[in-house]
Formats: C-alpha cells, structure tokens, sequence
C-alpha cells in the first residue's frame, strides 16, 4: 500500500493527511487479517518546485529537503500512521533505482533528444497544451499563470503506448478505480498523448541522466519510481518480485495523468509487469475551495490544529468516515464537531461507560459471558461481513458505517431492556454480556480508524493484549468474550464537544 510522496516546498496539510490516513486504515485492515503488509508513503525532494522554495528560504536545496521531510515524518508519528517505509528521493538506493528503470527505457528506444517549448506549471512540475490551460494562460489545477519553458531534452515516446495502454485497460478493469477515475484515464489516451520531456538542463537539482552529462531526470519520472525503489528494484531482485504483483496505490485526481497514463506507459516500456493497481480519491474542499499549503490562504488547515482541538482518534475518524473516498467532499470544523458528538460520544462512548456502569452496579463490576442465542450475533455476523466487503473495495466510509451500526443496535438493545432498573439476576447477565461482546469486536473493526480508543476500551472490558493484535476473520465471530473479567468504569471515551 503506497500513498504518493509528498513535495518538500512546504509543510503537510489536512488534504495530504487525509491520503495518508486513508493509506494507513488499509494497511491496519490487512494486518488484521494476517496479510503480509508492507505501508510505504515517503516526500519528493527534487526539481525547479524544491530549488525555488529553497532559495525563497534561504537554505540549500537539501537543507529544504532534510527539513520539511522531517515536518512530515513528525506529522505522521502525531497521526499514529504505522508506515513500514518513508522513502525519500534524495536517498542513494532511489538513485540507484531511477538511473536503471530509465536506462532500460532509453536501452529499448523510447527516449529520444528533442528540443521542447511550451506551458509549464511549476506547482504542478508539469507542461501542458495550449488547450488545457484555463483562459490560456492559468494551470487548470492551480489555477496560476504558468510559464513558457525552452530546452533541449530527453523525451520518452509516450505516443508508442496508447495502444498498449488501451489494451492493458481493457483487460484489467480493476486496474484503475473508481470507474469513473478509470473512464477518465482512458479518456486522456483516447485523446491522443504526445511525448513528453523526462530530463532537464536547466537546473541541477535532480538524479543524473547516466547517458547524458548535464542532464537530469525531470522530477516526475524520478518520483514515480519510488515505489519500486522502495520494494527493491535496482538493489533486491527477489523481494521486489515478490512485492510487485502486489502494489496498491492511493493517489489525489490532480496526480492521476501522471500515475494512471505515464507511469503504467514507463513500467510497460522497461518490462515490468504487472501493473500497480491504482484507487483514486477527490479532493477535500473548504468552502468549494481545493485545501492548500500556502499559510496565505484561508483553506490552509495543517494536522496538528485538528489534532490540539479534536484528538487523533477523532480525527483520524471523521476522515476515514465523513468523504466516501473517491468522491469530493467538504470540510469544516461545525462537521467533525458534530460526526465527533454523533459516533463518538453518544454511540461508542455511551455504550461503554452505560454497560461499565450497569455492570458495576448489577454484577460487582464482573463482566458476564454474552448469550450464545443473542440476536445480536446474528447481527454481528451481518456487520463483518459487510465491513470486510467494504475495506476489500477500499471503501473505509462503508466498512466503518457498518461498523457502527452493531454499536447503534446494541444501544437500542439496552434501551429495550433497561438492565438498569432490573434486579440482578441471569437476564441481565445475558444483556450486558452481549454488550460486553459487542464492543469486543467493535474494538477489533474499529481499531484501523482509531488505534488507541479501541485498545482502550479492550483494557476496560478486562482483555489482555490488544485488538490490532487479533487475527480476522475468527476474532469476529460472536462469543469471544469469555466473562468473569473485571471491567472498568473511567472517565468519558469521549467527552461531548460545544
């Protein structure tokens, strides 16, 4: 499971977050299930974006590097993403593996010198046609002016491939989803592609192009690599065909041209096969407005904010389960203050301190076993099923609605029967026990959104080890809550938010 690497002009932000908690959701579910795992997400340190950030700060090109690679990794530690890999492409195994992916491809004749002039986006670290500009002069995604570049460069003949690419499409339908993004791609090649300029003479900061001195590789077709720099290509032979059949990339559509159009053309063109499967996702908007980086706009929203306000858990929550990923969705603060009060503490929250209470009170805070009979398991196996469909679609909105319709349920339970105003007895036994069952594996199904309100409800409920330790699907399967276990009544999961 790969995210895409981030640019190290400036600091993350809650768009890139959201990819990455997407990313690290996926990769949590597989491990549940005892799938060998292997999380890569990483920054992308090179080309004219990085030198010009560097020289508007005063620092080297490296030092730009070094420090805003450094502000992610910290970003993602204070998210709790559980990556196996950062990958940088400064790093001299990412050398080794670009100047060998494209040297195959220069070997097999589909890099020829030509001279290049037309639009260039420099956020976008990408030329474009006339046609595609905004006005004829705005990038389409930044909506800035773009500028008008000239040099003598390496182009790869991506125009070879749009037959092959045509044909790969065809017979691969899951290749690129959701279909809609994959409809998409298909239509950039229908539309005719032209060769495009893979090397650059105009600024240093790059990998050498090993068969052209002056020459470095245009930032694109060194950060495409990464994920097979990171899997072993160019220093591991063994493990990368191991890993390779196996890649799952989770990208933004702004970066769809270059993973679902040039990236599959380049694997194609040096032999490498099979293709990566690839789910795009939209855009989160604030106001209708795509987030930025740029500290001078308002939609400029970073992690640790929501994190001081809202708590990782939470936010890790409402991104997960708030945008159906794949579609646009709308951020605001009003929205996970109320998805935070609505799933969090009146469902999750409310069920564990009512049943710790209840127990307390009708069973000398000793947990019982659940009722093998229960309509609840019936339930629960509903649930499962429908959250393991779900993280299998990459859908983790679905997995975690589902999710919480076993909380909802047993809540409604609890009001049904009221073991509250009940005498102790068998019958109440059997309700709390269910309960007690319940949030065992909501704990499980939740722990890929949230990884540390599910282990602690795990403790409360007197469970040894934690839920990111059990194994699907057996762990799921109704009556694993042995009983005559201490549960713990503590403060709210979830204080209610203003």
């Amino acid at each position: 499971m790969t995210t895409p690497i981030y640019y190290v002009n400036d600091v993350p932000h809650v768009g890139s977050a959201y990819t990455t908690v997407n990313a690290d959701g996926l990769a949590r579910w597989h491990r549940l299930l005892g799938d060998d795992t292997f999380f890569l997400t990483g920054t992308d340190e090179h080309g004219l974006k990085i030198q010009r950030a560097a020289d508007e700060n005063g620092l080297t090109p490296q030092e730009q590097a070094d420090q805003t690679s450094e502000r992610f990794k910290e970003a993602w530690k204070l998210l709790d993403i559980s990556y196996d890999d950062f990958i940088r492409t400064t790093e001299p195994r990412h050398r080794v593996a670009v100047q060998q992916l494209l040297q195959e491809i220069y070997d097999n004749g589909d890099i020829e010198l030509e001279t290049y002039e037309g639009p260039y986006c420099v956020s976008c670290e990408g030329y474009y046609a006339e046609s595609d500009l905004i006005d004829g002069v705005l990038c389409p995604i930044h909506l800035r002016p773009v500028e008008t570049l000239s040099e003598e460069n390496y182009f790869f003949k991506l125009s070879r491939y749009e037959q092959p690419l045509l044909d790969w499409y065809a017979a691969h339908p899951d290749f690129v989803q959701p279909d809609s993004k994959r409809n998409e791609a298909i239509g950039l090649i229908k539309g005719g592609l032209r060769d495009i300029s893979i090397t650059r003479t105009s600024l240093d900061w790059g990998v050498p192009v090993p068969w052209a001195d002056g020459h470095v590789f245009y930032v694109w077709y060194d950060a495409l690599i990464n994920y097979a720099t990171a899997v072993g290509y160019g220093s591991e032979p063994e493990r990368f065909e191991q890993w390779w059949p196996h890649v799952h990339h989770l990208i933004g559509k702004d970066i769809l041209r270059f993973h679902c159009v040039y990236w599959p053309a380049m694997l194609l063109s040096a032999g490498i096969e099979p293709l990566p499967h690839i789910n795009v996702h939209g855009f989160l908007l604030v106001g209708g407005e795509k987030i930025s980086k740029s500290g001078q706009k308002l939609t400029a929203i970073t992690p640790a904010e929501l994190v001081d306000e809202f708590g990782v858990d939470p936010l890790r929550y409402h991104l997960l389960r708030h945008t159906p990923l794949g579609a646009d969705g709308e951020f605001s603060f009003e929205a996970i203050t109320e998805r935070y009060n609505a799933d969090l503490a009146n469902n999750l929250g409310n069920l564990l301190s009512r049943v710790a209470t209840v127990v307390g009170s009708k069973c000398d805070g000793v947990g019982p076993a659940p009722s093998p009979a229960s309509p609840l398991a019936a339930v629960a196996a509903e649930v499962y099923g429908a959250v393991a469909a779900a993280w299998d679609a990459i859908s983790p909105s679905d997995a975690l609605d589902a999710t919480w319709r076993l909380i909802r349920e047993t809540n409604a339970a609890l009001e049904a029967a009221e073991p509250w105003k009940a005498d102790p007895g068998p019958e109440v036994d059997a309700v709390l026990g269910d309960a007690l069952e319940v949030l065992r594996i909501v704990s499980i199904l939740a722990s890929p959104a949230l990884p540390t309100a599910p282990a602690e409800v795990w403790r409360r409920i007197g469970l040894p080890g934690r839920p990111a330790e059990q194994r699907l699907p057996h762990a799921a399967e109704w009556g694993g809550y042995p009983g005559r276990l201490p549960v713990e009544k503590g403060p709210p999961l979830f204080p209610r938010k203003k």
